[in-house]
């Protein structure tokens, strides 16, 4: 295992292209979702073009090389994206950009949404207006989960007493079917004046499988697209360290909201006690800005 640092789990308002509030080797698990590619219903505009946003996930990737441990994994959940009928290629870029700087990739979990909770697209009903060949566009129900692993893990590095305190419970993965390929998980619902609301979130069930079978009690997973803070909030719910890297700062109200700053525990402490909050230079207030373009082009 990597070096042990002190260190107290970590909201880092900055870009994740440099992490340099972490040490080699001191992550032990990765769970993330990059943005979407200029998706209107995320971030539209954000990249000038794809080549940027795939630039992003490279300089990501050289990061993600140095600060996660040996043998450890990092799972994104990502899909293609369509904008303006183009479709790009999001999971096998990734995918591509992951092994290009040494990762193993190891295997893609498909995550299926029920389907009548699908964002209305629309997109079938093209066919139904016209019944004939070429018309066929289906409406997306799944995501991809892809599965990395940062060389060779070594079983015999973990002490037994962590191992008996981390231990999976088999009927949890029995019944809801862990060991398949495909896991059939309701998304986010886009319900009025959820806490969410604007962020392509995804649900607590995804961190909550991978963070339970990819990394022992105490270890530190880590989010460099922090979001609305889920992916910490069921780390730290599980007993694990964390860290996320988030460059909006105007989701900070969000993420403390969703960890729970305010209510105290049994013994009367802050959640916030147990965080170290850092606001760094290149932070920026994108959701600002997003609604100062849309009352422009209005």
């Amino acid at each position: 295992m990597g070096k042990k640092i002190s260190w107290k789990n970590k909201l880092v308002f900055g870009d994740c292209q440099n992490m340099k509030e972490l040490e080699e080797h001191s992550v032990h698990l990765v769970v993330t979702s990059p943005p979407y590619f200029n998706a209107p219903f995320d971030y539209p505009d954000l990249f000038e073009s794809y080549q940027k946003f795939l630039e992003l996930i490279c300089n990501l990737a050289k990061e993600l090389k140095r600060v996660l441990d040996n043998g450890r994994i990092a799972a994104f959940v990502v899909d293609d994206t369509l904008i303006n009928r183009v479709k790009y290629p999001v999971v096998a870029d990734i995918t591509k950009i992951l092994m290009g700087e040494g990762f193993k990739y190891l295997y893609q979990i498909v995550w299926v949404k029920p389907e009548g909770y699908i964002r209305i697209s629309r997109r079938s009903g093209v066919l139904i207006q016209h019944p004939y060949p070429m018309y066929y566009y289906p409406d997306n129900l799944q995501e991809s989960i892809l599965i990395f692993q940062n060389g060779e893990f070594d079983y015999k590095s973990i002490p037994r007493g962590v191992k008996t305190k981390s231990r999976i419970d088999l009927e949890e993965f029995r019944e809801n079917k862990w060991y398949l390929s495909v896991w059939k998980i309701t998304n986010v619902l886009p319900i009025k004046n959820r806490l969410e609301k604007g962020i392509a979130a995804f649900p607590e069930e995804i961190p909550y499988r991978l963070i339970k079978l990819f990394s022992y009690r105490d270890e530190v997973v880590l989010d460099p697209f922090m979001g609305s803070g889920t992916t910490l909030k069921v780390a730290y719910e599980l007993g694990r360290r964390c860290v996320g890297y988030e460059i909006d700062l105007e989701l900070s109200g969000v993420i403390k909201e969703k960890l729970g700053f305010n209510q105290p525990n049994l013994f009367g402490q802050k959640l916030s006690d147990f965080f170290e909050i850092i606001v760094r230079e290149d932070t920026k207030h994108l959701r600002t800005n997003f609604r100062t373009q849309l009352e422009k082009s209005l």
